[in-house]
């Protein structure tokens, strides 16, 4: 299915042969990934649990993001408010608007399963730039906290500051 197309950018289900390419690209910029996160997003997707996306600049992969409509962990588990997981633009195509538009597209979508979308971003300077979008587009913290390795990080414990800590997040979508 196609969410989004214009002479620029397309948005696209993610497909079978993406997970390698996407992999592939990070590890590129120096990220420490492997092909398994994909192929279990495409696992989820064919399941019907999750809608997964990427995008394309000039027919080449530039990001993904997908939408669990009905998650079962985090602060919003079991809520029926879908959420927002691993958001991501390539280094070589940020500052385009494709992390915008697929905002849009997974927004959207979330609309059609609730009036109420959620997400969980990183604390870390590396999600600087999905933090200040977050805010821009309205997301404002749950008021649970931080969490760590899928639980509430109970105040004074200690924490890593790495890819597990993070916090909540929601909107009212129009």
């Amino acid at each position: 299915m196609t969410y989004h197309e214009d002479s620029e950018v397309r948005i696209r289900d993610l497909m079978p042969g993406d997970a390698q390419i996407i992999t592939d690209e990070e590890t590129a910029q120096g990220w420490h990934v492997t092909v398994d996160k994909y192929l279990a997003r495409l696992k989820d997707q064919q399941e019907g649990k999750c809608v997964s996306m990427v995008a394309e600049y000039h027919g080449q992969i530039a990001g993904y993001i997908n939408v669990y409509p009905a998650p079962e962990a985090g602060a919003f588990g079991h809520m029926g408010i879908p959420e927002i997981v691993d958001f991501g633009v390539l280094e070589k195509y940020r500052k385009r608007g494709i992390g915008t538009l697929l905002m849009d597209a997974a927004e959207k979508v979330a609309g059609t399963y609730a009036s109420r979308v959620c997400l969980g971003v990183g604390l870390h300077a590396g999600y600087g730039s999905a933090q200040r979008m977050y805010a821009r587009r309205g997301y404002i913290p749950d008021g649970s906290g931080v969490w760590y390795g899928n639980r509430v990080c109970e105040p004074y414990s200690e924490c890593c500051n790495d890819d597990d800590l993070i916090l909540y997040m929601s909107r009212d979508l129009p």
